[in-house]
């Protein structure tokens, strides 16, 4: 992909360190590290709030979200309008959040996957598009009025 694609990243005291792993992983684009910057126990909302409204409002192209169980970021973010946060912790399921239901935020659930595997779901969900077609009647029916 190129460099220009902007990627907001935020995770709490539990996804820290797979934060840490993932921009270094993804040098070659521009990242808006919203935090955690330690291991110190934090609230999750505050770094999913800022990650999903950087896309939200377009200042970033996708989101990357990490914490514990995935859970409690995805359910924040997924509060915003817009945002379709995928709690993704096989690379089927990132490909498949991707192409069918146009997932923009990415949730890794740090005590659950290796580095290894945090990194090649990350890769997996940074290259597949969304397919549109029939799935984009679907994504449209989700946003509530």
């Amino acid at each position: 992909m190129e460099n220009s694609i902007k990627i907001a990243i935020g995770a709490d005291h539990a996804g820290f360190e797979y934060k840490n792993l993932i921009k270094n992983h993804l040098s070659q684009y521009l990242i808006s590290d919203f935090g955690t910057k330690s291991a110190d126990s934090v609230d999750y909302p505050d770094y999913a709030h800022p990650v999903a409204e950087a896309v939200e409002s377009g200042d970033c192209k996708l989101g990357i979200l990490i914490c514990g169980s995935a859970n409690g970021v995805a359910i924040t973010a997924n509060k915003h309008a817009g945002i379709r946060a995928a709690i993704c912790w096989k690379t089927e399921i990132a490909s498949l959040a991707r192409q069918h239901n146009d997932a923009n935020i990415v949730c890794i659930p740090a005590r659950f996957v290796s580095p290894e595997e945090a990194l090649e779901i990350i890769d997996t969900f940074l290259k597949v598009d969304f397919e549109g077609g029939r799935h984009q009647n679907r994504v449209n029916k989700i946003t509530c009025q």
